[in-house]
């Protein structure tokens, strides 16, 4: 069965509008040097553009006039990519790490605990206590409510607590987040 033809969505350009694009009969006009010109014809802004070489690049479309540049818009559009990559391998993205624990733990599985936590703040990383309990444990929940007292005040100076411990069905939830 034969579907109807649809033509494809016009292709948006990402980025300014350059030379041709530029709509308006006016622009502002800053030439290589970053002089300012003043208000200028676009036919007459993109002709002064060709005769160096470069490309007429509209950097602030939404004033009126528009402001346009005469740049490299190749060296342009390279810089503004390398800038963007710098950023993202800068950026550090937080993940949240999850530690479980047992209200009956015993003091040096205790501390192995605490030295992870202590570990994941360093890196800058959130934690996720999941303390669960099993059985006749959850007739004395008071025991794990100390427990998680005890981590809050073993971890103050390194971070803050941003969830407080909530209940989820059979076990207790609460987030750390770094200082």
């Amino acid at each position: 069965m034969r579907r109807p033809n649809k033509a494809p969505p016009a292709a948006s350009k990402d980025g300014p509008r350059i030379n041709d694009d530029i709509r308006n009969a006016q622009i502002q006009l800053i030439d290589q040097t970053g002089d300012n010109k003043g208000v200028v014809e676009t036919v007459v802004a993109i002709r002064m553009a060709q005769e160096v070489g470069m490309d007429l690049v509209e950097i602030s479309p939404n004033t009126s006039p528009p402001v346009c540049k005469i740049m490299d818009y190749g060296k342009y559009k390279y810089s503004a990519q390398k800038k963007a990559a710098e950023a993202r391998k800068r950026q550090k993205t937080v993940e949240i790490k999850e530690i479980k624990l047992r209200p009956m733990i015993d003091d040096h599985d205790y501390d192995v605990k605490m030295r992870a936590m202590q570990r994941f703040f360093e890196e800058g990383d959130k934690v996720k206590i999941t303390l669960r309990y099993r059985g006749r444990e959850m007739a004395h929940q008071e025991i794990g409510t100390k427990l998680l007292d005890k981590i809050k005040t073993d971890v103050a100076e390194l971070a803050k607590v941003e969830q407080d411990a909530r209940f989820e069905g059979r076990q207790v939830v609460m987030v750390l987040a770094p200082r």
